[in-house]
């Protein structure tokens, strides 16, 4: 597919997310140090910017607070797919949108739901995606490595693009 629209992009990059929740989102902690924790994504289709559940008092959010830049990174390694994204991230307490994205397993880490007082989401809105995405069996892809080796020729195990958005 090649991509030439904002919106060829996102749709794109919604393919991929589909089915993958759960990303690394890292941020620099305050000496410059990157750090890495699991989050939840709490959308359903990628429609430009992803969201997540987070506490107002976490290390996140102050780390966010002096760095605004941010990665996501996604794995789903069963189907050969991998995202990496990379943006800016926002936290805000927009009470309509956490109604919009609330489900109630939520409750395990915002025991008062909605009226939590440390309920807050963070925004993450991309500006450079890259993504490696090679479905197929591992025995495919063995006997695509093993021919690279026979031939000499370099392994193309599947599509891999580097896109900005915005």
């Amino acid at each position: 597919m090649d991509m030439n629209t904002e919106s060829e992009k996102i749709q794109k990059l919604n393919k991929l997310l589909k089915g993958i929740r759960i990303a690394m989102l890292t941020t620099t902690e305050t000496d410059g140090t990157l750090r890495s924790r699991p989050m939840a994504t709490q959308q359903q289709d990628f429609d430009g910017q992803l969201w997540f559940f987070t506490g107002k008092s976490s290390h996140k959010v102050i780390e966010i607070g002096q760095d605004y830049h941010v990665n996501l990174a996604y794995a789903d390694p069963s189907d050969n797919r991998y995202i990496s994204i990379s943006g800016t991230a926002t936290i805000t307490t927009d009470r309509e949108k956490a109604k919009e994205l609330w489900n109630p397993m939520l409750k395990a880490w915002f025991p008062k739901g909605l009226e939590d007082p440390d309920l807050a989401l963070l925004c993450v809105t991309p500006s450079q995606a890259e993504y490696w995405d090679s479905p197929g069996s591992g025995v495919v892809h063995a006997i695509g490595f093993v021919k690279a080796i026979l031939t000499g020729h370099r392994a193309t195990p599947g599509d891999h693009a580097k896109m900005s958005l915005h």
